[in-house]
C-alpha cells in the first residue's frame, strides 16, 4: 500500500511540473507578441511630418498611383484632389465617411451620409475604406462623357488636366485650377507621375512663356513667410495682388510671379 501511495505522489508531482512549465511558456510567448506590436506601432507614431498634407500624400501616394496605373488619370491629379476636397483628409466627410472627393450620391445604393454643401443635408457617398472613395473618383471620371477630353491628355500635362477639370464642370470655384497646380508643384506630386511612367515620362513644358506662378495659402502663413519663400518684397505681393492689407485665408490663391502678360 506505501508502495502505490509512494507511485501516486511522484506521478502527481510529475504532472504538476509539466502543467506549470506549459503556462510559462505561453505567456513568454504573448509576452514577445506584445512587444512585437508594441515596436510597430511606436515606429508609426514616431513618424513625423511637417503639416497634415505631406502625412495625407505619404498615406495615399501609393493607391493614386495604383489608380494612375490602371485608369490612366495623373497621381498628382488625384492627390491634388484630395488635399484639396478632404482638406488633407481632415474634413468630416474623409474623416466620418471617407470620402475625399466630396462625390454625392446620384443613384448610390451604399451606405449614405448627409452633409451641407450647395445646399443644407445633402447626400453623399459613404465608404468602408479610403481606397473605395479613390476608385469611385476614377469610375466617376472615366465613365462620364465631359471628361473624356482628358484622356486626350498627355499624363505628364498635370497643369492641362487642372484646367480640364474645371472646363468639364467639375467644379464651380474659377480657381480651380491654380489651386491644384498649386499643390502639385509646392509638394512636387509630379514625381508620382514620373515613378508610374518611367522611361516614357516626359516633363511637361507649358505652351505659355513665363506663365504667372501662383500659392495657395495654408494654415499659418503670413505675407511675410511667403515673401521670403519667394524671394519678393511684402509690399510687391500686396500690390501684385491687389492686397489692401496683411490679412489672409487659408485657401487663398496669391500669385507670387507675374505671368510675361502681366
Amino acid at each position: 500500500m506505501n508502495r502505490i501511495i509512494i507511485i501516486l505522489c511522484v506521478g502527481l508531482l510529475v504532472f504538476s511540473c509539466k502543467s506549470k512549465k506549459g503556462i510559462v511558456t505561453r505567456k513568454t510567448n504573448d509576452a514577445s507578441k506584445q512587444v512585437e506590436t508594441k515596436q510597430v506601432d511606436k515606429h508609426v507614431a514616431t513618424k513625423t511630418y511637417a503639416n497634415n498634407t505631406e502625412r495625407y500624400i505619404d498615406l495615399h501616394k501609393a493607391t493614386a498611383q495604383q489608380e494612375m496605373n490602371l485608369y490612366g488619370i495623373p497621381a498628382s491629379i488625384t492627390l491634388a484632389q484630395g488635399i484639396l476636397e478632404s482638406g488633407s483628409g481632415n474634413g468630416r466627410l474623409s474623416v466620418e465617411a471617407n470620402n475625399h472627393f466630396g462625390i454625392k450620391c446620384h443613384g448610390w445604393t451604399g451606405k449614405k451620409i448627409y452633409h451641407d454643401d450647395d445646399a443644407k443635408q445633402e447626400c453623399f457617398r459613404k465608404y468602408k475604406d479610403a481606397k473605395y472613395s479613390f476608385r469611385d473618383h476614377s469610375l466617376f471620371l472615366t465613365e462620364r462623357k465631359r471628361y473624356s477630353k482628358l484622356f486626350k491628355l498627355k499624363k505628364e500635362d498635370y497643369r492641362g488636366w487642372a484646367k480640364g477639370l474645371k472646363a468639364a464642370g467639375y467644379a464651380t470655384d474659377r480657381k480651380y485650377p491654380q489651386k491644384l497646380i498649386s499643390l502639385i508643384e509646392r509638394y512636387k506630386l509630379y514625381k508620382f507621375d514620373k515613378e508610374v511612367l518611367g522611361d516614357s515620362y516626359v516633363k511637361y513644358e507649358s505652351t505659355i512663356v513665363n506663365e504667372a506662378v501662383t500659392y495657395t495659402v495654408v494654415k499659418g502663413d503670413t505675407l511675410y513667410s511667403i515673401s521670403k519663400r519667394y524671394n519678393i518684397s511684402v509690399e510687391k505681393l500686396q500690390n501684385i495682388n491687389g492686397l489692401p492689407d496683411a490679412a489672409l485665408s487659408v485657401g487663398q490663391v496669391l500669385v507670387v510671379k507675374p505671368s510675361s502678360k502681366n
